[in-house]
């Protein structure tokens, strides 16, 4: 029995042994490694230049350098992002716009208040918070033709028009595709219509205008007579 024991724990010591042994880092010969490219991966720095000796962005000299070009794989989107906006910047594309439906539910809490905030930075500068063309770079006069969003052709104006104004630039406005992502833009669509008058609103100056007009030519038609 004793011997058995002595047996059995000169065994447990011998695989302990042998386990640090191959543990430790006196084995200097390198292991094989299936996909070196994939185990030690080449960091990319966003906006950094990379050295053409190791990279190219030229498609055609893919194999003696490593391809990157940093953009998305064709036909990918980043998590979270909304479907691409396919339709030409051109007239045909322009008119089409019209049957665009915005894809997001009006704005609400946290979306609300930061789509303000980037109207005032990006938009309010020519546009005036209100949206009326009153901005800093408007009233200067150094910019004409921007758009008052409370006149009555742009709250008829359809989202998907609006839309494409923003993403390709219409007149002298140009594009806002770079600095704000597709989600932000439909936002920015559902911002401008809370400064636009509401229909009802619109009903009821209409109305107070045509009554104006009636009591002025009626009391004309008595001055006359």
């Amino acid at each position: 029995m004793k011997r058995f024991t002595f047996l059995t724990a000169g065994l447990i010591a011998t695989i302990l042994a042998v386990g640090f042994i191959s543990c430790s880092n006196g084995n200097k010969v390198p292991g094989k490694i299936y996909m070196p490219d994939m185990t030690y991966s080449r960091a990319i720095e966003s906006y950094s230049l990379l050295d053409s000796t190791v990279f190219t962005t030229n498609a055609a000299n893919r194999g003696h350098e490593i391809f990157y070009n940093s953009k998305p794989v064709d036909g990918t989107i980043k998590k979270g992002e909304l479907f691409p906006y396919t339709l030409p910047n051109d007239s045909a594309g322009y008119a089409m716009s019209a049957g665009v439906k915005n894809p997001l539910p009006p704005l609400a809490g946290k979306d609300s208040a930061e789509t303000a905030r980037l109207f005032n930075v990006y938009c309010a500068i020519c546009h005036g918070a209100e949206g009326k063309a009153n901005g800093p770079l408007a009233t200067t006069g150094k910019i004409g033709g921007v758009a008052n969003f409370t006149l009555d052709a742009y709250v008829k104006m359809a989202d998907g028009t609006m839309f494409h104004s923003i993403n390709y630039g219409k007149n002298n406005m140009g594009s806002y595709a770079s600095q704000l992502d597709r989600k932000q833009r439909w936002q920015l669509v559902h911002y401008i219509r809370t400064l636009q008058p509401k229909p009802e609103a619109n009903a009821a100056a209409a109305t107070a205008t045509t009554e104006t007009v009636t009591k002025s030519d009626s009391s004309s038609t008595k001055k006359g007579k």
